[in-house]
């Protein structure tokens, strides 16, 4: 009976991280016959879970929504709240949960009665949050359809406004959604560029349908957020530098942004700053309010653009009156 409510577990949780798996994969991951994945749909169809079966090649099992929400132990009342909750994270970024928000709002909408999807809508639509405010606003709807593509691995088509304010047209494989501070980034392979790209959430618009399904690429690094990073505050900019900050690294980190550059951990009393400007004369400006002393390492035009600032600072506080 153990191994049964286990596996029972185990097949719950992939019909939710996938949206469409046919009866020889589940069979596959779960390590039991076909015959064996059909009596275990079975027994979670008795508990409640809408699980949906489509006959043929093409078919397979797909957790659906239903008349009744599924034994979660939540009531109605708690997933409403739940629901709104999420939504207020994801559309606001709340550093470190934001991402989980995402896919655990995508899970609950999955499931979600109609009649609860009206009361979650009516509250978004009439609540004011008192909060600081994102630096980009972000469409939940937008995030959780974002998030479904990345997870089934489905082309994704979407109008795109670039820092510019030109609109341009993108199809692209999905990867990964990336959140920094309150600003959300997909990550995706481009098709018509034939390369890797990164993309703000706010200024995409998806235009469905969407599709075909498509085999995933290699991820362009292993640690996504610092190539999020790396691309939004030192590559896409005219200038770039480093900076030696004479601070550790975790002081440097209160004060430095994942948007604003990367950091390198270089020493106990000292680390490198990789940071992007449109200028240097911004990239001065940016530096210098970070209130640490530091050393330009590159480039030298950076460093002497730093003591011609200083020589006009010093003639201004030498002017009479």
């Amino acid at each position: 009976m153990l191994e049964t409510s286990a596996r029972l577990l185990r097949l719950l949780s992939l019909l939710q991280a996938h949206r469409e798996w046919s009866g020889a994969e589940l069979a596959e991951r779960l390590g039991v016959t076909p015959r064996t994945v059909r009596r275990d749909v079975d027994r979670l169809r008795e508990l409640g879970y809408p699980v949906n079966a489509s006959p043929g090649t093409g078919g397979g099992y797909q957790l659906g929504a239903g008349a009744e929400l599924p034994p979660l132990l939540l009531d109605d009342d708690e997933a409403v709240a739940v629901a709104v909750g999420l939504r207020t994270a994801a559309g606001n970024g709340i550093e470190g949960i934001g991402e989980s928000s995402v896919r655990a709002l995508a899970k609950l909408e999955q499931v979600l009665p109609n009649r609860l999807r009206r009361r979650v809508g009516a509250l978004n639509a009439f609540t004011v949050p008192l909060l600081r405010p994102p630096q980009a606003q972000v469409d939940p709807s937008v995030l959780t359809e974002l998030a479904h593509a990345c997870r089934d691995s489905e082309r994704l088509r979407f109008a795109y406004e670039d820092h510019n304010g030109s609109a341009t047209r993108r199809t692209v494989e999905p990867h990964r959604l990336v959140c920094t501070e309150r600003r959300w980034y997909l990550v995706a392979w481009d098709l018509d560029r034939s390369d890797w790209r990164t993309f703000r959430v706010d200024r995409i618009t998806p235009k469905p349908p969407h599709g075909p399904r498509f085999a995933p690429r290699t991820p362009p690094a292993e640690d996504l957020a610092a190539y999020v990073s790396k691309g939004v505050s030192t590559a896409a900019y005219a200038v770039s530098a480093v900076i030696r900050l004479r601070v550790p690294v975790e002081r440097a980190a209160a004060a430095v942004s994942p948007s604003a550059g990367v950091l390198e951990a270089e020493g106990p009393e000292s680390c490198l700053l990789h940071t992007g400007a449109g200028s240097l004369d911004v990239m001065v400006v940016h530096v210098v309010l970070m209130g640490f002393d530091f050393e330009v390492v590159e480039p030298k035009e950076l460093t002497e653009h730093v003591r011609t600032v200083r020589d006009r600072l010093s003639r201004s506080l030498g002017s009479p009156g």
